[in-house]
């Protein structure tokens, strides 16, 4: 039986290429911790997490000085059990960001290892269900974007292939709302998707004022309407709405989705699989919101998640918002937009480590 033998730590900081701004936050740089772990039979496997700008140091220190620690000697094919036995041993911090997002770096780092002892590539080692999978644009979408410029990106990302784009709302009336919304729906006609995104920024009574103009453009989902812990508001408002609505990405465990999906609070699982604590968690989600006959649609890490809805039967889109091109050799594929997860053993990420070391502000290796 291999046992793990190293487990290498590093943090990246990672500069968005465009700025990024929704109803609460303005996204300025992405922490991305990396874990490497090798085993005793000369493999290895690399996962990785993120942060958006601060708690990256806190997720290093839990790594450092408790969860890293506690893989040495451990048989790296026991992903589940080593997933629960981590998770117990931060339970008194668990559940929250900083436990799922250092758990997710471990986990998609023990995926990674599997999958190339074994020879197979996430997509197919998880479950291998299809072999692309349609795309929609947040890239033009942010909140502080002018309406001619979301026009103007709609209208190339159309004539790039994509199938749709989200646009950020939360604007302080719903006029203006209605007029970007109006002004994109114009100019892509009927046939390209548009998603609406709120980031938790509305009160339930401005988010019901909001349903008539979502369902008059055709939005294809109302993306985190209210704060993700409002469970009750969120049964009110699908009640109300003809309009899907989404939520998952502020979610850290598979009882705030079961919450959410026996309630009837929302049609649409966004699932991250860094906020939720790596794919063994990841695939419970979505393999649960296939029981409730729901789709998954998961947040953010494309190159990442492009081999996970490639896996499952209840995936209908991949969200395209570049992340790794500073630190990767090779981008994901992707043709008349649709994006395809990569064949090689692993989970399909060409890691360019000569810039991941260049760029790394800090590097641990635990024996």
């Amino acid at each position: 039986m291999a046992k793990i033998i190293s487990v290498e730590l590093r943090v990246v900081g990672l500069d968005p290429k465009v700025r990024r701004s929704d109803a609460i936050q303005s996204f300025e740089r992405q922490e991305t911790p990396i874990v490497t772990i090798r085993d005793s039979d000369g493999f290895e496997g690399t996962g990785y997490s993120y942060t958006i700008g601060t708690g990256g140091a806190s997720i290093m220190a839990l790594l450092e000085n408790t969860l890293a620690p506690a893989l040495i000697g451990q048989d790296p094919d026991r992903i589940d059990a080593i997933w629960r036995r981590l998770l117990f041993l931060t339970h008194a911090t668990s559940v929250g960001a900083i436990t799922s997002l250092a758990l997710a770096a471990i986990d998609t780092a023990l995926w990674d290892l599997r999958c190339r002892k074994n020879g197979q590539p996430l997509w197919k080692a998880a479950g291998g269900n299809r072999e692309n999978v349609p795309l929609y644009t947040t890239e033009g979408g942010w909140l502080h974007i002018a309406t001619s410029d979301l026009v103007s990106d709609a209208l190339q990302m159309q004539e790039r292939g994509f199938r749709g784009a989200k646009i950020k709302i939360g604007k302080e009336h719903v006029s203006e709302d209605a007029a970007r919304l109006s002004a994109v729906r114009d100019a892509v006609g009927p046939d390209f998707e548009i998603m609406v995104d709120a980031n938790q920024g509305l009160s339930l009574s401005e988010a019901l004022r909001r349903l008539p103009v979502l369902a008059e453009t055709d939005i294809g989902w109302f993306e985190e309407p209210l704060p993700a812990d409002d469970v009750a508001g969120h049964v009110q408002l699908a009640r109300a709405s003809s309009v899907p609505i989404a939520v998952g990405e502020s979610m850290y465990s598979l009882s705030q989705f079961k919450d959410y999906l026996v309630s009837g609070a929302a049609s649409i699982v966004q699932v991250d699989v860094a906020r939720i604590g790596g794919i063994t968690p990841w695939l419970k989600v979505a393999h649960l919101a296939e029981a409730h006959n729901v789709l998954v649609c998961p947040h953010f890490l494309m190159e990442l998640h492009v081999s996970l809805v490639c896996a499952i039967p209840n995936a209908r889109w991949l969200e395209y918002i570049p992340q790794l091109d500073l630190i990767t050799r090779e981008p994901m594929r992707m043709e008349a937009g649709l994006a395809y997860p990569s064949d090689t053993p692993g989970l399909g990420i060409d890691w360019d480590w000569d810039a991941i070391e260049a760029m790394s502000e800090s590097h641990r290796l635990l024996k």
